[in-house]
């Protein structure tokens, strides 16, 4: 039995890559699954323009001079 990495052979170190692949290929294929993107109505959608265009305004500052006390 092959309790410890420093003992191990190779076909053990090889059993750990392999199952370390397989497991980052299913964690990437469930991530691009999980994408929810209709091309279709999804990019048509993002682009329209909705409401009226807004104008920028000049600067503005602001001040106070309220102090708050707590006592």
């Amino acid at each position: 039995m092959n309790s410890s990495l420093y003992t191990a052979d190779k076909a053990t170190h090889l059993k750990i890559v392999v199952v370390a692949l397989v497991a980052a290929i299913l964690v990437a294929g469930v991530g691009i699954a999980a994408r929810d993107v209709d091309l279709g109505t999804d990019v048509l959608v993002s682009q329209q323009a909705r409401g009226p265009a807004l104008k920028v305004g000049g600067p503005v500052s602001y001040s106070h001079s309220e102090t708050i006390t707590i006592r």
